[in-house]
């Protein structure tokens, strides 16, 4: 018996920090975090504040969780940093890896992925850096403007990079060199594709299978775009153009289910659903309504998608398969939202709202909400949860709250 038992104790930290890789917006890049037994309500001051800290400096990244450690970077003065903690909260280490945006809203935008005992950092100036988890060792580096004569974006580069197998996704948004792919181990050219020749749009991508091929769908200029994630094939590309022809900002990373692609845009450019023809090598448009959201993402949640409005500010529940509003909740202001165990999470880029609601295709459930106060600047990173604890990057700080 004693036997057994040290076995078990010997395999329960294994067991608790298994996460090997962590990358932005969860598992599959669609908001949902595979969480159990977490709180349905929320006391009026919110839930318990675990933990606090303060000293990040300037930046807009979310937490990458992985094998017991938080990774996040922040700005000191014109220097990209770092920050790792253990999850209790104890920063365990910081490290500078190069220089950062300092032009407007200053920081790091590009959250960390973590991937089989490497860290990859994408700045906003375009320099691709991968480090060894264990030592903070630089691995590669690339500069995606220089190497591949990309093109910088008005408020700087803003993508986090995918990686599939031994294939790591960027868009370094080039005439020749619109989407690369790199080997993750080495950060040697695997492919590169024209494309549509256009800049990126900030936008992470997202990767489809399930067809002729497997494919990397994202958001360029002014089109969602489809490559063949083995040889970098253009396989489609759709027109997506806001209402304003000056603002090119699709910073979303598409949803896929049932065959179909959902994207969304800020200042007015609305929601776009596509489905997939041919064996996923064109599309067709479904549908179009006015739901922008901006940076905020979407949750798909059974035959429903939930968001919100940028310029239309309010709540939307809108029907997957037709794009009708089952209802538009107005006043509502535009949010990141994710989604855990049966509940929404909307993090209010204005106020600092958190809320809790319910997805009800019927009517808008708002259960609870709390204002996050610490911190500064905008609240535009996106919250994760990670075993029953929400974490919440308000600019210089993050918080670490207990909503199992």
């Amino acid at each position: 018996m004693k036997k057994y038992f040290f076995i078990i104790t010997m395999l329960f930290p294994i067991m608790l920090y298994a996460q090997k890789n962590s990358q932005w917006r969860g598992e599959n890049r669609d908001g949902i975090y595979r969480e159990t037994g977490l709180l349905k309500s929320w006391p009026a001051g919110g839930p318990q504040l675990l933990w606090q800290y303060e000293g990040l400096g300037d930046g807009y990244t979310s937490a990458a969780i992985a094998n017991g450690k938080l990774y996040i970077t922040g700005r000191d003065d014109d220097d990209l940093v770092l920050f790792v903690f253990d999850l209790t909260g104890k920063l365990l280490t910081k490290k500078t890896i190069g220089k950062e945006w300092v032009v407007n809203y200053h920081g790091p935008r590009c959250t960390v992925v973590v991937n089989d005992g490497k860290l990859y950092i994408n700045n906003s100036l375009g320099t691709l850096v991968c480090l060894d988890e264990s030592t903070l060792n630089e691995v590669w580096k690339k500069d995606l403007i220089a190497d591949f004569d990309g093109r910088n974006l008005m408020w700087g580069m803003t993508e986090s990079p995918l990686i599939v197998g031994e294939k790591l996704f960027i868009t370094p948004g080039g005439i020749k060199h619109n989407m690369v792919a790199l080997h993750k181990n080495t950060g040697a050219l695997i492919w590169s594709s024209p494309g549509e020749g256009t800049p990126s749009s900030y936008c992470s991508p997202q990767y489809v299978t399930g067809y002729s091929a497997p494919m990397v769908v994202t958001s360029a200029r002014d089109h969602v775009i489809a490559f063949n994630a083995n040889t970098g094939e253009k396989l489609w590309s759709h027109p997506q153009l806001p209402q304003n022809p000056t603002r090119n900002i699709h910073p979303n990373t598409p949803l896929y289910s049932d065959g179909m692609i959902f994207t969304a845009t800020g200042y007015r450019g609305g929601s776009m659903m596509l489905r997939l023809i041919n064996n996923g090598r064109a599309v067709e448009q479904v549908w179009k309504n006015d739901a922008d959201n901006q940076i905020g993402g979407a949750i798909k949640h059974g035959d429903y998608v939930y968001t919100t409005g940028h310029n239309h500010t309010a709540f939307y529940c809108i029907d997957w398969k037709t794009g009708a509003y089952a209802y538009k909740q107005d006043g509502f202001r535009p949010s990141a939202i994710i989604f855990a165990d049966g509940m929404l999470y909307a993090y209010s880029e204005n106020s600092g709202d958190m809320s809790l609601i319910k997805p009800n295709p019927e009517k808008f459930e708002l259960v609870s909400s709390f204002k996050v106060t610490l911190g500064t600047n905008q609240h535009w990173a996106h919250p994760v949860i990670h075993q029953g604890v929400m974490y919440v990057r308000h600019g210089d700080a993050l918080m670490a709250y207990n909503i199992k």
